[in-house]
């Protein structure tokens, strides 16, 4: 009993803590994209004009645009914990008395805990998938109407939330093939989600948008980092091992061979893994959250290997080194804002009246006071032409890795290797790595909530 409440309290912990992170500035841009079509709502019009997403989390979040991207993050909390409470429900009939250990490495899943502190609409994507999963087992075990009823509920919350979910069906049809529960699931998705079909032309205009920005038809600064990228090794490189950890992303290769194949149900959890996967990872843009649904599946398989050392201090400290990674991760939500860190360390440390070039079309800019002066130039630097220099001024303050680590011109290039005549002045990094160095990571991964801030000097 005292377990499964300390189980419970650390999900509830790792959940819930630092949702307030950014010190009341808010740099994740679909955050703010969803909040300001929050702020399109009123009780005589519930139409966001916004079709990236449906209208389901828009309508659990009514509030005002503070206000409504905490409550959009406090909604994803909850959803990533009902998620956590479904892979109980699941570990419980595979691991049976191991199944804390799939829990444990679930809780300190790093990628997980994000998303939990992101107001989007992963956590909700992660909770619909993996239900429909258990309901797909339980529907296996015995055919009832009321799970075909819930399947489509969650389903169609799914679909309500992101169209993409749609995918999300399939483990339901791998069991049953129910013309009424995709009759059911396109009524809930309706319900939840309306103005996909009462404002149709905008919301089919928003889809072309998306699917061409998907695909590669569109290039837009934000997926340059895709170029001459490799499907599926991306992910197995760039994504997963970091918001995994990389004992556990270890562990999960050699989980494989210690898979009990005798365990049913095993197919109904990894069948739609691997076609979530191979659809998913063909894609142009490979962001991180692309892959979230799916994030559980190396907790799964690094279980299956603990669970196989029969020496308990071997077995104890493996789970250990699983867990850290997550525990690292968390220690941000205990410090102030990286950015908030360094733009003060900026208010006290630059001379009054500087002249500092920074870039644009990154995420936010550094939030500065201005009672310094400061003349701060936001650069375009995806449009500098070759062979050229932006203005030379007396700082260049790089506020992630999201430009200089897609940029294939020479002005960084310069930057770095003393050509330019700028020292390095300042680096603020954040302090939760683990093993990895995050930045070398999909760009996502960091650069919304915790990115290196580079500022460098002009040599007299």
């Amino acid at each position: 009993m005292f377990f499964s409440t300390s189980l419970v309290l650390l999900t509830l912990f790792t959940r819930f803590f630092g949702l307030n992170w950014g010190n009341g500035y808010f740099f994740h841009p679909d955050e703010n994209n969803m909040a300001y079509a929050l702020s399109r709502l009123s009780w005589h019009n519930f139409n966001p004009h916004f079709f990236a997403y449906g209208q389901f989390p828009l309508y659990l979040s009514f509030f005002t645009f503070g206000k409504s991207i905490i409550s959009l993050r406090i909604w994803s909390a909850i959803f990533s914990c009902l998620a956590i409470y479904v892979f109980y429900l699941i570990g419980k009939r595979i691991f049976k008395k191991n199944n804390y250990i799939f829990l444990l490495l679930l809780i300190f899943n790093p990628g997980l805990i994000q998303l939990a502190h992101f107001g989007t609409t992963e956590s909700i994507l992660v909770f619909v998938f993996i239900t429909n999963i258990y309901i797909s087992i339980l529907l296996k075990q015995k055919f009832k109407f009321k799970y075909i009823l819930f399947a489509a509920l969650i389903s169609g919350i799914g679909i309500a939330t992101k169209i993409s979910a749609a995918i999300f069906v399939l483990p339901i049809l791998l069991v049953t093939f129910s013309p009424f529960y995709l009759i059911l699931t396109l009524f809930f998705s309706i319900l939840f989600s309306p103005y996909s079909l009462i404002a149709y032309s905008e919301f089919l205009n928003s889809m072309n948008y998306e699917i061409s920005v998907a695909t590669g038809k569109t290039n837009v600064f934000y997926t340059i980092q895709f170029w001459n990228t490799i499907p599926y090794i991306f992910q197995l490189t760039k994504i997963f091992p970091y918001v995994s950890g990389l004992s556990v992303f270890i562990l999960a290769i050699f989980g494989f061979s210690k898979i009990d194949r005798k365990i049913e149900n095993l197919k109904l959890i990894f069948i739609p893994v691997i076609i979530f996967f191979l659809y998913q990872g063909q894609l142009f843009v490979k962001w991180t959250r692309f892959m979230s649904p799916i994030f559980f599946i190396f907790p799964f398989l690094a279980t299956f290997f603990i669970i196989s050392i029969k020496n308990i201090s071997i077995k104890n400290l493996l789970i250990i080194l699983c867990i850290l990674p997550g525990i690292f991760f968390t220690k941000q939500y205990f410090v102030s804002d990286i950015r908030v860190t360094a733009s003060s360390w900026i208010n006290n440390n630059l001379k009054k009246n500087a002249s500092i070039l920074t870039e644009s079309a990154n995420v936010l800019d550094l939030p500065l006071n201005n009672y310094h002066n400061y003349d701060v130039l936001s650069y375009d630097f995806y449009d500098l032409p070759a062979n050229t220099l932006p203005p030379l001024l007396d700082y260049i303050i790089i506020p992630s890795r999201r430009v200089f680590m897609n940029q294939t011109k020479g002005f960084y290039t310069a930057l770095f290797n003393g050509s330019l005549a700028y020292r390095p002045l300042k680096q603020f990094t954040p302090n939760n790595y683990f093993l990895l160095n995050d930045e070398k990571a999909e760009e996502t991964w960091t650069v919304f909530d915790r990115p290196t801030i580079r500022i460098y000097e002009k040599q007299k």
